[in-house]
């Protein structure tokens, strides 16, 4: 297990249950941005890597 396996396993644990909105969770990443700036290329990397994920064009 990575050490941020950690994070997602609570995740799923406390929360694995509920749905959320794409939306809901987009102002949630920029909350956390703004409260830990140092964070924001990967947070963006992860926002554009997820809006990306059924994209054909990024497969290579």
């Amino acid at each position: 297990m990575y050490f941020t396996d950690r994070g997602i396993e609570e995740l799923t644990d406390r929360r694995g249950e509920e749905e959320v909105s794409l939306t809901w969770l987009a102002e949630r990443l920029r909350e956390f941005v703004d409260l830990n700036p140092e964070f924001e290329t990967p947070v963006d990397r992860l926002a554009t890597w997820l809006a990306r994920l059924d994209d054909e064009d990024d497969d290579e």
